[in-house]
């Protein structure tokens, strides 16, 4: 089993600092909203890798057979580790290509808030976003909480590709 995770684990570890790096660095230009669709299909891309991994365990090294817990297992080992490549990309962007990466997104969103709410309302939107990037925007809890989206996500597909893989001889 650990042959495999580590596999799999690193294929999906580096798909994911490839496609997320690429994301972030070819997709500066594009929206918010747009850049968050390419990250959330960069970590689905990358997690993949979990029922290919799965699918190997089970067909190349236990002879056909692999129960839901063992196959639930290998699914979240690999996106932890595919979680780690995310993560790592992103604490790399946040830190040394874009240490702004905080304040444009502020700005960006405020904009956004502007077109929406006005008044009173916009002021409190402004200053909850405000307080919300101060206490969380540091580069390690951005990059923490996308770890632990990627592994919630490969959590998911996880128990989908146990649920589909699982054989008992």
């Amino acid at each position: 089993m650990k042959n495999t995770v580590l596999k799999y684990g690193i294929y999906g570890l580096i798909t994911a600092a490839i496609l997320f790096f690429l994301a972030l660095t070819f997709g500066k230009n594009l929206s918010y909203s747009t850049q968050e669709v390419l990250g959330y299909a960069s970590m689905i891309a990358s997690l993949s890798f979990i029922f290919f991994g799965i699918k190997h365990y089970r067909d190349k090294v236990n002879n056909g057979s692999v129960s839901f817990g063992k196959a639930l297992a290998i699914g979240l080992l690999i996106s932890a580790l595919t979680g780690i490549g995310i993560a790592l990309v992103d604490y790399i962007y946040t830190t040394i290509i874009n240490p702004d990466f905080a304040t444009e997104y502020l700005d960006t969103t405020i904009k956004t808030y502007e077109t929406m709410y006005s008044g009173a309302e916009l002021e409190a939107k402004k200053i909850e976003l405000t307080q919300q990037m101060q206490a969380y925007g540091g580069s390690g809890f951005m990059a923490t909480l996308m770890f632990i989206t990627v592994v919630l996500i490969g959590f998911v597909l996880s128990l989908i590709s146990a649920l589909i893989l699982q054989r008992k001889n």
